[in-house]
């Protein structure tokens, strides 16, 4: 299920309701929360003594020859990938680390949910019970799904199928095309429907089009076998090659990563009629109909030129082929909410042929991600029909306390002065785009820990009993809220992300968002070193305020809408300092021969350098003129530069390694460290870096951008 998830906002919000305010106006708010409440941040730091690991440096690397290495050498000689895990990383222990608080308070939920489920917290206990019932779920069988399947079976002509490719938006299935509501671009005061490319069961175009993946297909195509057989389906085998065949279609026909970048080619609005008339092949209505929107009338296509030669896939493909098609993909996605022979063969393709994985995650650990949500990987579904809102409730209110929110808001507020100060010191950029730029910047809005407003699920039953039936009453919750909220007014106070999730972003509300998962130690460490906190989630501050300055982000106006507001002179410039940066990047080889490609991972790659750089400016005025202490021997910049490569500080097993290059827009961790370190004078200065050393550049030769 794919949605553009919205929330609400932090405390405070007109205290932070724009980013011009001062940091102490900004401290006086938060400060009052943390009094009343009377919280007090840790004693001692999560890395003794001072917030850096100073056990994970390779004292045989020099800095200047390979700082991932020196910064990070000796743990990731003496780091194993666990079993269950296809990476191992800061990140992932501190997920892990997540998980088990997550764990404890779904075991407590559940012990207290007897009887009836009518508080958000029994709802929670009941679901991760039903999850953790192997006996029902194996006693059942393939009966929580059959309704679906004879559904899919019956389905008579295009028409019927297009209904439940629909109805796959809030329920078990898939659809060749996707849906997510969002703010329109062009009119930011109103929600859209945005209609998207969709359709593979495998993770990008590349993986039916690459020789690369011949290995990786065929074994697709083996488990679309394994799951109609174990689906009941007929003629597994010979369904499965035209399955695979018709997705093959869909590949040929789909956008890759790089061109879905661009935010002008992907904003085409359309009527139903003018949908109709570009893409004919594909009945429309029906499709709309079974989403619970075959009132609405206007649509914004993302992949124009795809969608006809994608809905003319679809007609020419036999109805027989389409129906073993929804029956795969409803048994694909219902798989971890099934008997185990179906979680089983899910986890036997896509955690280990697809990701390398050895071993299935513990039962509990796939229990937490299904009731909570967040990064749902190879073995629990796509994270729909979840209560992960009330589980972020709960989250909040019991590991993130207001003084961490007030020491992050007033790191936001550093680091947005830093922004503010580069940008009217730009001396490629005209006074009248920078005059915008800055208005731009001034609109910010930074959320931080948790929403303020909770959920409601009154309306959604949880039963102990029926899983599967849990799952779907959820997600046709879940997508009821968005559904109805289309005709008000766009909430600015919106969330994409719960509290408990490990990760931040940079939204279409203007807003950067940092739940309170991400701003835990060693992400964040409220009794660390301020040189160690500037360079982790100072860095990551930075990096979601440069998004919106970034290739894609550029784009947007200080309204939030989609207009062309850069001089020429101006926009040739950052296109020209920009590709000094992607040619960098192009030339690191995460794999023997598999290259980094720029135009994916260009905004990621603008978003890290820019990130660093406002977290060393910010962190030199934290200072106030006064010299940073030395601790263990470390300046506080080299302090702030060991802290941001300890930060990515990681490993993949090659499965992900290539899975990633060719589909996520992030650049492989090794390089968000070597890519934008050499291109930041200030690391030269503090590590010594000299004409010879391995990672020199020569100024004119380094990437400046912001």
């Amino acid at each position: 299920m794919t949605l553009q998830k919205r929330g609400f906002t932090g405390l405070c919000r007109k205290a932070v309701s724009t980013m011009a305010i001062s940091a102490s106006l900004l401290g006086l708010c938060v400060d009052a929360a943390a009094q009343s409440a009377g919280a007090r941040p840790p004693v001692k730091p999560y890395f003794p003594p001072f917030g850096l690991d100073l056990t994970a440096r390779d004292p045989k690397t020099r800095p200047q020859d390979d700082f991932y290495r020196y910064a990070n050498g000796a743990w990731l000689d003496r780091t194993p990938i666990p079993a269950d895990q296809d990476r191992v990383s800061a990140g992932m222990d501190a997920v892990n680390r997540i998980q088990d608080e997550l764990h404890a308070m779904l075991e407590e939920a559940a012990a207290k949910a007897a009887g009836r489920a009518d508080t958000p917290e029994q709802k929670v206990g009941q679901m991760y019970a039903a999850f953790m019932d192997t006996a029902r779920i194996e006693q059942l069988g393939v009966w929580p799904i059959r309704d679906q399947l004879v559904s899919a079976r019956g389905a008579d002509g295009p028409a019927a199928v297009a209904r439940l490719m629909g109805r796959s938006l809030h329920d078990f299935g898939a659809s060749i095309f996707s849906i997510s509501f969002d703010a329109d671009l062009k009119d930011i005061e109103h929600y859209s429907i945005y209609l998207t490319q969709s359709g593979l069961g495998m993770p990008d175009r590349n993986y039916y089009l690459d020789k690369q993946f011949e290995a990786k297909k065929e074994a697709y195509r083996a488990y679309v076998e394994e799951m109609l057989r174990q689906a009941e389906w007929p003629a597994p085998a010979a369904h499965s090659e035209a399955i695979v065949e018709f997705e093959t279609r869909v590949a040929q026909a789909s956008w890759s990563k790089a061109d879905q970048r661009d935010p002008t080619k992907i904003y085409n609005p359309m009527s139903l009629a003018e949908l109709k008339q570009e893409a004919p092949g594909f009945p429309w209505a029906a499709y709309f109909e079974g989403a619970g929107l075959g009132s609405r009338t206007r649509f914004v296509i993302q992949e124009k030129s795809a969608f006809p030669k994608i809905a003319e896939a679809f007609a020419q493909t036999p109805i027989d082929v389409l129906r073993a098609w929804l029956a795969f993909n409803i048994a694909d996605s219902a798989a971890p909410y099934l008997a185990g022979r179906f979680e089983g063969a899910r986890f036997e393709f896509r955690g280990r042929k697809l990701s390398g994985l050895q071993e299935m995650k513990p039962r509990w650990k796939r229990a937490v991600l299904a009731v909570s949500g967040g990064d749902c990987g190879a073995e629990t579904g796509s994270c729909f029909g979840t209560l992960n809102w009330a589980v972020g409730q709960m989250y909040a209110a019991r590991y993130f306390p207001p003084a961490s929110k007030s020491k992050v808001q007033k790191l936001a507020a550093g680091l947005v002065a830093a922004f503010h100060h580069r940008i009217e010191k730009l001396d490629w950029m005209g006074p009248e785009t920078k005059s915008e730029a800055l208005r731009k910047l001034d609109t910010y809005v930074v959320k931080v820990g948790y929403p303020d407003h909770a959920r409601d699920y009154s309306a959604v039953v949880i039963r102990r009993d029926d899983l599967v039936g849990d799952v779907r009453r959820a997600a046709q919750a879940d997508w009821n809220f968005y559904v109805h909220r289309l005709d008000s007014p766009v909430d600015r106070s919106d969330w994409d992300m719960t509290p408990q999730t490990f990760n931040a972003y940079n939204g279409s509300l203007r807003d950067i968002v940092f739940p309170a998962a991400i701003l835990q130690p060693p992400t964040f460490d409220p009794a660390a070193d301020d040189a160690v906190n500037y360079g982790e989630i100072g860095a990551t501050i930075g990096h979601e305020l440069t998004h919106g300055f970034d290739d894609e982000g550029r784009r947007i106006d200080s309204t939030g809408a989609l207009r062309d507001w850069w001089t020429p002179h101006d926009e040739e410039a950052f296109k020209a300092r920009a590709a000094v940066l992607g040619a960098q990047f192009a030339q690191f080889e995460p794999l023997p021969g598999l290259h980094i490609d720029p135009d994916l991972t260009m905004g990621e790659n603008i978003a890290d350098l820019g990130g660093l750089l406002l977290a060393v400016d910010a962190y030199h005025a934290s200072l106030r003129g006064k010299p940073a202490r030395v601790l263990a021997g470390l300046t506080g910049d080299q302090r702030l530069f060991l802290a941001f490569a300890q930060s990515w500080r990681g490993k993949l097993r090659d499965d992900a390694i290539r899975k990633q290059t060719v589909s996520d827009p992030h650049s492989y961790r090794t390089f968000r460290v070597l890519g934008p370190v050499p291109n930041v004078d200030a690391w030269y200065a503090a590590f010594d870096v000299r004409p010879g050393d391995r990672m020199y550049r020569a100024p004119q030769e380094r990437a400046r951008i912001w």
